[in-house]
């Protein structure tokens, strides 16, 4: 999991010098054991230029703290971050409500679309602020008002948020701690020797392995979902409904896991065909996809049907194009 502070949290509350240092020392106590626990503390490049009091923004309400202090501060926010603008996964046609009010564009509605869609992140809010609460409920509307809600965890209290991290298991940090997790977690899917081989050589990306893991679970979760004639259980019904339905368009991305045209199956026919795991003599037609997409790399998964086989072959990276393979039979 890592961390985005809330810029909303911003909003002019600071009536004096000795409130608004306070707010800012214990964020910076935050960043700092949220790096020994290895994770990050993503801010926004606009918080640089927040509103800090009523009348005053970041630049000149530094003024008052000391050189060490300011020199740390806006040395993060404008140069090391990491900034989440740079990698955000939500797009600026998404429609994410909290309490009535969008959030699209703000570090609210990034952590939300996050944990919609399987990528851990929670907030991390100043006080004193309108913010503090836990958690935080967003709406992601879509497709002429349907609705999906999620809660994002919100964090103020350093002391709070270091038990959490104790409490957490160790993040993935690699391309083959992913694989051995995958491998661990996934017993429904039977995965090749080879299957992440040509993620070696690769910079490693939180997101998009956190985002597979959740898109590996959820067809591990399927999997199960079926009773002794094959037929799917209610579970079955309900998982298919959420991920295997859906179309693009008025908002909406899509289900997670979609059937490939016509078109391209005839197209793509060798390219969607893969050995049987537990059978060389055998193939497997592949035709439905789920795609793992972030700003530094694509994954897609092709699965044979919506039911009970899953390949994932392809890894796109910016400069590139490869193949990784798994399969369930």
């Amino acid at each position: 999991m890592d961390f985005l502070v809330n810029d909303l949290s911003f909003h002019g509350q600071f009536l004096d010098l000795t409130s608004f240092r306070g707010a800012i020392e214990r964020l910076m106590a935050i960043r700092q054991i949220a790096r020994r626990f290895g994770r990050a503390l993503h801010c926004h490049r606009g918080i640089a230029q927040a509103q800090v009091t009523p009348t005053m923004r970041m630049p000149q309400m530094v003024q008052g703290l000391t050189l060490n202090e300011r020199r740390a501060l806006l040395q993060w926010l404008t140069q090391h971050g990491p900034f989440w603008e740079d990698a955000r996964n939500h797009e600026p046609g998404d429609w994410l409500e909290w309490n009535g009010n969008i959030v699209t564009d703000t570090a609210v509605g990034e952590a939300a679309w996050c944990c919609l869609n399987g990528i851990e992140r929670a907030l991390v809010s100043l006080i004193p602020s309108d913010w503090k609460f836990s958690p935080v409920p967003v709406d992601w509307v879509w497709d002429a008002g349907n609705r999906k809600s999620v809660d994002v965890v919100n964090h103020w209290d350093p002391i709070a948020i270091e038990a959490v991290l104790q409490a957490a298991p160790v993040p993935v940090a690699s391309w083959d701690q992913l694989k051995a997790l995958a491998s661990t977690r996934c017993a429904h899917l039977a995965f090749t020797v080879d299957a992440f081989t040509p993620l070696n050589g690769h910079p490693f990306v939180s997101g998009a392995a956190q985002r597979l893991l959740f898109v590996l679970d959820t067809l591990n979760r399927f999997r199960s979902c079926f009773d002794v004639d094959g037929q799917r259980t209610p579970e079955g019904h309900e998982m298919y409904r959420d991920y295997f339905t859906g179309r693009k368009g008025d908002g909406g991305r899509g289900a997670l896991f979609t059937d490939s045209s016509d078109d391209e199956k005839r197209t793509f026919e060798t390219e969607m065909t893969f050995k049987h795991p537990a059978d060389a003599s055998k193939t497997l037609f592949c035709p439905w996809h789920g795609k793992v997409q972030t700003p530094l790399a694509t994954c897609t998964l092709f699965l044979a049907g919506a039911s009970r086989r899953a390949a994932l072959r392809r890894v796109r990276w910016p400069e590139d194009h490869q193949a990784i393979a798994l399969c369930n039979e």
